[in-house]
């Protein structure tokens, strides 16, 4: 009997079926789209401006009609790229007093880092797209829950897309009025960020692919394929 090969993929084990035009598609024939967001220090602003902020949030809740799920992220700071630029500023110093300043701030920077954990702190907001009927409850929870699909994820886009986008541009305008800025994460960064999601550990030395079809191939292929039944019963005799 010829082997068959392997088509697990890790995408088999993820609540993610696809990302496409900026939408995150679910197994479950659910979607969502992802907001960053600007944050504000709510500690130095004066109390009245305060209290104008609070009561802009609490107007932007009241104003919600569907539910949506507030995430904070901290991860360790990656300087890598500021520490690149800098070593490239050094060696465009005109003098060498200027070369000698920026090796001390980039010695400064590498001894911070190396002593202290400095961590991004960064701010989203998810608005789902559910295929649910009027006398169904709409929680996040059950936006993942694994239920067989009732539509084609194409048709599912189709149909997030009309859903989403009247959502994107109420509660971005909602969100201006507290001085917050809110952008839509495109495919990449959707891309980039589940890939830091997941792989916490790694993702620092090893750059996500951008291209969604990469990861739909299985992670696991055989070093020999047996061209025939008969190679297979070769091999087994000689074992």
């Amino acid at each position: 009997m010829a082997a068959k090969k392997p088509t697990a993929s890790t995408q088999q084990h993820l609540d993610i079926d696809d990302i496409r035009d900026d939408i995150v598609i679910l197994k479950n024939g659910n979607a969502v789209v992802i907001l960053q967001t600007t944050a504000v220090n709510f500690d130095l602003l004066s109390e009245r401006e305060q209290d104008a902020m609070i009561f802009a949030y609490a107007a932007l809740l009241n104003s919600l009609t569907y539910p949506i799920q507030v995430l904070v992220r901290s991860k360790r700071l990656d300087i890598s790229t500021y520490l690149h630029h800098l070593d490239e500023a050094k060696q465009k110093a005109i003098n060498q007093r200027l070369f000698n300043q920026i090796e001390l701030y980039t010695n400064f920077i590498r001894d911070l880092v190396s002593k202290n954990q400095v961590l991004d702190k960064r701010f989203y907001i998810v608005i789902p797209y559910a295929t649910t009927t009027l006398n169904q409850a709409l929680t996040l929870p059950s936006l993942v829950k694994k239920r067989e699909p009732v539509e084609d994820k194409w048709h599912t886009l189709e149909k997030a897309k009309t859903n989403l986008g009247p959502k994107i541009e109420h509660l971005t305008k909602q969100i201006s009025r507290i001085g917050v800025k809110a952008r839509l994460l495109p495919t990449e960064e959707l891309v980039e960020f589940f890939f830091d999601l997941y792989n916490a550990d790694i993702s620092r030395e090893q750059k996500a692919a951008l291209n969604t079809q990469e990861y739909t191939t299985p992670i696991v292929e055989p070093a020999l394929q047996p061209s025939s039944p008969s190679e297979i019963e070769t091999n087994g005799g000689s074992q």
